[in-house]
């Protein structure tokens, strides 16, 4: 097989499905992750296959060793190969609390879900992609990591979920040091406001902030915006970059006086 296969992690919604949907509308068969909604993910496998694409939709919670092996295996199962992993499954702070009032629980579940499952599943996957690489059979892979405003933007009752975002950022750095000499580039995408189910809670908060001109750009972002950037990074649009950071936040990022 010599078409690109991408696995994407937490594509049953939100910003992990428009990612699948993109990466298979540029070429990609693409393994969709998801965690509890086997519905949800077979309907974004369904809508895929619908427009003339390969996919499928295979349970893991990144979180848990046997899971990673598992989605790994069933990536070449299914499609014989690994060209891109997006690291994109993830969780908020259990019950949003104030930093004072955090709990171990709390961190323990972010931590595993945001930062140990990429990290180790970029492990895996790598290990896959220099094999490939040494038998000939690629020229190269890639690892997009989906980070968050929250790298750098505190919120004082999701300290967990902030934490392992900016962790996130270094994991992108040292992975894409490591991986440069074996032809796999890494890379950070980090959205700013995007209109999801996660946001739902906020929404009337950052419909406010938005008008009043959190970023340069007075929209909310879409999950598309943030796919348009991972397939950007799939085509090889950047042959020259490794360990960069696209940021989709409507210039968010820009300090400003």
């Amino acid at each position: 097989m010599t078409q690109p296969v991408a696995l994407v992690t937490g594509a049953s919604r939100g910003i992990g499905r428009a990612v699948a949907i993109e990466l298979a509308r540029v070429g990609h068969a693409v393994v969709v992750n998801y965690l509890q909604n086997a519905q949800a993910a077979d309907e974004v496998a369904a809508e895929i296959a619908a427009g003339g694409g390969r996919a499928v939709a295979v349970q893991g919670d990144v979180s848990l060793s046997a899971d990673r092996q598992e989605l790994i295996g069933k990536t070449f199962q299914h499609f014989g190969r690994l060209d891109l992993l997006v690291n994109n499954a993830g969780i908020t702070s259990l019950g949003r609390a104030d930093v004072l009032e955090a709990t171990e629980e709390s961190w323990e579940r972010v931590f595993a879900t945001n930062l140990k499952g990429p990290f180790f599943l970029s492990q895996l996957a790598a290990r896959a992609m220099i094999d490939l690489v040494r038998a000939g059979k690629t020229q190269g892979g890639k690892i997009v990591n989906v980070s968050s405003i929250s790298a750098y933007a505190v919120s004082t009752n999701r300290a967990d979920y902030c934490i392992a975002k900016a962790a996130l950022v270094m994991m992108t750095h040292v992975f894409a040091v490591r991986l440069a000499e074996e032809q796999i580039q890494v890379f950070e995408v980090c959205p700013g406001v995007i209109e999801s189910d996660m946001t739902v809670p906020v929404k009337q908060k950052y419909d406010r902030l938005i008008a009043e001109g959190l970023s340069p750009i007075r929209r909310w972002g879409r999950p598309e915006d943030v796919a348009k950037a991972v397939a950007a990074i799939a085509s090889g649009a950047f042959p020259f970059s490794t360990g960069d950071c696209l940021n989709v936040d409507g210039g968010f990022h820009i300090r400003r006086l």
